[in-house]
């Protein structure tokens, strides 16, 4: 089977793509406006790009009526963003996020969830997620209708037992984000996993 993205099923492509590149992990991004209101939405067109510097990338999408959704806005005026990772202890927080509400109205109060102080960004992060990456706005590269935010991790937040300290590294086996698999409403769970050593 071969899928012509470009021509017969080129208004197919988000439900297809979305559907088979999966899991995705997901960034629930909380941003500031210039007014000072805080916004937090789920994106799961999500994921690090390199750790030299340490960058990630999202792709917030525009409204039906093509104007920005409130994480473009918010970034493309203040330039900083919070990543919080996504567990299943907030996975219905998260999802109530997805809502689409007036631009201004606070998601976290609706969901339940509350926030802290960022260390360098203006942004809060997220208290109850199991992570929180703090970043500034590299750039935003806007590529057809597609719209990519890249940012650059300048602090790492994360909860006390998903660190070793001694050994500098993250417990993974803690650590149990959810990921995105078909579009529109399929998720899974992280805790079942296989280990395959990489051969010299």
């Amino acid at each position: 089977m071969e899928l012509d993205l470009e021509k017969e099923f080129a208004d197919r492509a988000y439900p297809i793509l979305a559907s088979l590149v999966t899991p995705r992990p997901i960034a629930l991004v909380t941003t500031i406006s210039a007014d000072g209101r805080v916004n937090a939405a789920p994106f799961s067109f999500f994921n690090l790009m390199g750790a030299n510097p340490p960058i990630c990338a999202f792709a917030p999408g525009d409204r039906e009526d093509g104007t920005p959704k409130d994480t473009a806005r918010n970034v493309r005026s203040g330039h900083e963003f919070v990543v919080n990772l996504v567990d299943q202890s907030i996975a219905q927080a998260m999802n109530k996020c997805a809502a689409s509400l007036p631009f201004g109205e606070n998601e976290l109060v609706r969901a339940g969830l509350t926030t802290a102080p960022s260390s360098v960004v203006k942004p809060p992060r997220i208290v109850e997620a199991p992570a929180s990456l703090e970043c500034v706005e590299w750039g935003t590269l806007q590529i057809g209708g597609n719209r990519m935010v890249i940012g650059l991790i300048k602090r790492v937040h994360l909860r006390d037992e998903l660190f070793d300290a001694e050994k500098r590294r993250v417990r993974t086996e803690k650590l149990l984000t959810i990921g995105r698999m078909a579009s529109p409403h399929w998720y899974c769970k992280t805790s079942e996993r296989f280990e395959m050593i990489r051969p010299d």
